[in-house]
């Protein structure tokens, strides 16, 4: 009889050191998962910042083109060509090489005469040649013009002005815009008695080149009138939006 009762106390102190360690082992794991939880966010502050950079353009864009009329459509067609090749050889006597000229559209079409009540006549045809052009010398921009109409161009569109290297412009005012949110973060930060911590996020909004409107005036000489063409600047502008994290 002892030794039952014994084995029976025995068991009971088994028993009971594990109800007594069962509420020790149910908050192990929640304070190991709740040591290991990541790092919590503080205040976070959006902001949004545009950059500009101004760049004197590099780059001329023109559409040059030739008309013509004539009785017949093999007519109009032939004058047209016979014009243009003179307006292409302008162009390259100017120093525009072959892959900077580009056709951009060649159309023929019939000039009717109407009169009330009777079906419209064909009068003549009207043909059209247009050429897209780009070239690096913006000096130069008046003087082609004027060449170009002095060979037989008589349709001119332009100048648009743009950037050669529009991509490195374009870095610089990323760089000035990442620096402005920065700034602008520190002083909101500074005004609430925060610091910044960190960046969360950042995207970049639309950008691109701004392209001012060029003025064309006309210089008066002795024999004639020169086109005169100021490119002004250029300014490429970016947006940045950053998302910071406060503490």
């Amino acid at each position: 009889m002892v030794k039952a009762r014994k084995k029976v106390w025995g068991l009971t102190c088994i028993v009971s050191s594990v109800i007594a360690a069962g509420p020790a082992a149910a908050q192990g794991p929640m304070m190991m998962e709740s040591r290991y939880m990541g790092p919590q966010i503080g205040t976070r502050l959006d902001v949004s910042a545009e950059a500009s950079i101004t760049r004197v353009p590099d780059q001329v864009q023109i559409s040059a083109g030739v008309m013509t009329q004539a009785p017949t459509a093999q007519a109009a067609l032939s004058a047209n060509a016979e014009r243009m090749a003179r307006v292409i050889a302008a162009l390259k006597k100017a120093g525009i090489d072959d892959k900077s000229i580009r056709t951009a559209s060649i159309n023929l079409s019939p000039q009717y005469h109407y009169v009330e009540q009777q079906p419209p006549v064909i009068t003549g045809y009207q043909a059209s040649n247009q050429l897209s052009v780009i070239f690096r010398n913006v000096a130069k921009a008046g003087a082609i013009l004027d060449a170009l109409v002095a060979n037989g161009a008589n349709q001119i569109n332009g100048p648009s002005f743009g950037l050669s290297d529009n991509e490195a412009a374009l870095d610089e005012a990323r760089v000035a815009a990442i620096r402005k949110a920065r700034a602008r973060a520190e002083l909101y930060a500074g005004a609430t008695g925060l610091k910044v911590k960190r960046i969360i996020s950042m995207s970049e909004g639309g950008n691109g080149p701004v392209y001012p409107l060029p003025m064309v005036a006309m210089s008066a000489r002795a024999d004639k009138a020169e086109t005169m063409i100021q490119p002004g600047e250029q300014a490429v502008s970016v947006t940045v939006s950053v998302a910071f994290e406060l503490e």
